[in-house]
Order: C-alpha cells, then sequence, then structure tokens
C-alpha cells in the first residue's frame, strides 16, 4: 500500500470539524421545515454527485438488479426518515443532548446485527449498552427538568438514530456489490425521492426561502457530506475501522463548542454528565465489537 500524500490523522481533523457543523446548520435554518432541510440536503448532493457519477460509473449503474434498486429504496426510506427525525429533534433540543443520542446508532446497530445476523454480544458490548443507556437516561431526565418539548426532542433524536441504522443494516448487502460511489449516490437519490413524497404530501413549502436558508442547504450538501463523509471514507484506506469510528464520536464535542459560541447553548450539568457517559459507553462498544462487526460497521460515518 502506498503512503499517502498527507498523513492521515492530520486530514481526520477535517472531517470531524466538517460534521460538527452538520447540527449547527440546521438550527441556523430557523424555521424552514425539517423535511425541507433534508430534501435539498440530499438533492443537491445528488446534483453534485451526478456528473462524476455518469463520467465514471455509468456502466456499474446501469447493471444494478431490480433487487439492488428495492434494497436501495428501503435504505432511503430509513435515510429519509433519520433527517426527519434527527433535523426535527433540533428544534426542540439542544444541539448537545441532540448529536449524543444521535451518536448512539452503532449500538442500535450492534443489536440489529445480533437479531438478523445472529452475532453474539460479548460481556464487554454488554456492558456498555447498560452505560449508553444509562447516560442517555441522564440526558433524558435533566432535559425533562427543562420542559416536556426537550425531552420529545431527544426522543426524536433517538429514533434518528434508529432509523440511521436501519439505512446501514439494509444498505451493507447492497455495498458489498456496489462502489462507495454508486451505492451513495442511489441511496441519496432513493432519499430524495422519499423526503420529495413526504413533503407533497404533508404540504411542506418547497420556495419562500431567503438566501441564507438556500445557502445553508448547499453548505449541507456540501461541507458534512462531502468534507465530512467522504474524507472519512479516504481514511478508511489507510487507518482502521475502529479508528475513524472514534473519531466520529468527537462529533457531539465539536458541535457543542460550536452551538455555545454560535448560539450561547448552555450545557448544562446533566448533559455533560450523561453525555460523558454516553461517549464512555460508546468507546468501551467500539473496542469490544471492532473485530467482530467490523464488515458491518465500516460505513457508519455516512449519517451526519
Amino acid at each position: 500500500m502506498n503512503k499517502p500524500p498527507i498523513h492521515p490523522y492530520i486530514i481526520l481533523i477535517i472531517p470531524v470539524l466538517a460534521i460538527s457543523t452538520s447540527a449547527i446548520f440546521v438550527k441556523a435554518a430557523g424555521d424552514a421545515p425539517a423535511s425541507m432541510i433534508a430534501f435539498y440536503r440530499l438533492l443537491l448532493a445528488v446534483l453534485i454527485m451526478l456528473p462524476y457519477v455518469v463520467w465514471k460509473h455509468l456502466d456499474e449503474l446501469k447493471q444494478v438488479t431490480k433487487k439492488d434498486w428495492v434494497l436501495a429504496m428501503v435504505s432511503g426510506v430509513f435515510l429519509a426518515f433519520h433527517f426527519i427525525f434527527w433535523f426535527q429533534s433540533l428544534q426542540y433540543t439542544s444541539v448537545a443532548s441532540s448529536v449524543v443520542l444521535v451518536a448512539l446508532q452503532p449500538v442500535f446497530a450492534f443489536v440489529g446485527t445480533y437479531l438478523f445476523f445472529q452475532e453474539r454480544f460479548s460481556v464487554g458490548a454488554l456492558l456498555s449498552l447498560v452505560i449508553t443507556v444509562t447516560g442517555s437516561a441522564i440526558i433524558g431526565w435533566g432535559d425533562f427538568q427543562v420542559s416536556g418539548m426537550a425531552l420529545l426532542g431527544d426522543i426524536l433524536a433517538i429514533a434518528g438514530a434508529m432509523m440511521v441504522t436501519g439505512y446501514f443494516l439494509v444498505g451493507q448487502n447492497l455495498r458489498s456489490r456496489l462502489s462507495l460511489m454508486t451505492y451513495t449516490f442511489i441511496a441519496y437519490g432513493m432519499s430524495a425521492v422519499t423526503l420529495l413524497i413526504y413533503n407533497l404530501v404533508t404540504s411542506q413549502p418547497f420556495t419562500g426561502y431567503d438566501g441564507s436558508q438556500w445557502g445553508i442547504f448547499l453548505c449541507l450538501a456540501i461541507i458534512p457530506t462531502f468534507f465530512g463523509h467522504s474524507l472519512f471514507n479516504w481514511a478508511l484506506k489507510w487507518l482502521s475501522t475502529s479508528t475513524i469510528s472514534m473519531a466520529s464520536l468527537l462529533e457531539p464535542i465539536g458541535a457543542s463548542l460550536l452551538a455555545y459560541w454560535l448560539f450561547g447553548e448552555i450545557v448544562s450539568w446533566s448533559q455533560w454528565l450523561g453525555g460523558a457517559i454516553v461517549l464512555f459507553g460508546l468507546m468501551m462498544f467500539i473496542f469490544s465489537t471492532t473485530k467482530k462487526v467490523k464488515p458491518k460497521l465500516t460505513h457508519n460515518t455516512t449519517k451526519s
């Protein structure tokens, strides 16, 4: 394997910062509906990817089977509702609580692989599950003391984590047969179609947004998507999955710091305590399950 042009640990700084902006951009979008923010993020990302996919992956795209299109459709539905739930959660609860709780995705993924793929639980994995649930309960209890709407936001964030787990579990089968670019293009495209239908059914406005909101939609399509996930996937060539997963856990910290700096969001003691416990549990989980589920969690940096 050739040496990378830049040390991958240095490159990791960029995607960590990039994915940390996702929740910030959603907050900054103001009164734009969560489903419309998600729709334009994915639509613009697909349009940006389109020329390269046509140039480099058109033959592969033509060979996708009907079964794989169905899998991509189901995967896209899960991704669409992940964004709807997560983005909606940010309208009710703080960035700190929302991003920490949506980071529970690896735990839900492991539960899913246990139920559907007969993965075994190690003692370390079971302990980490208990720890993360405890931390989540502390966050939820603290937010409930603030308001019932904050607790609703926490529940929506957890629902978002569950939806993105479905996206990974369905998509992993498809990903094994397609290149990353083709798979991502199809999944994002199917998700954008799902969101289009959802927004039409729920009568969400497709226009009427100001220039700053359109700029936010574009930034969401570019910064966390390409500077975040694309660089994480590039780094997977040089670094282990566990290293990438550990780096992605810095997102809640980065997002919380940005939310404090830009919006003045204060992190409460329950968020500090619960968030620290959740992140500790997730670190334990990654260390205890890397060998067992490495192939299935290779792309768990695709969510933000």
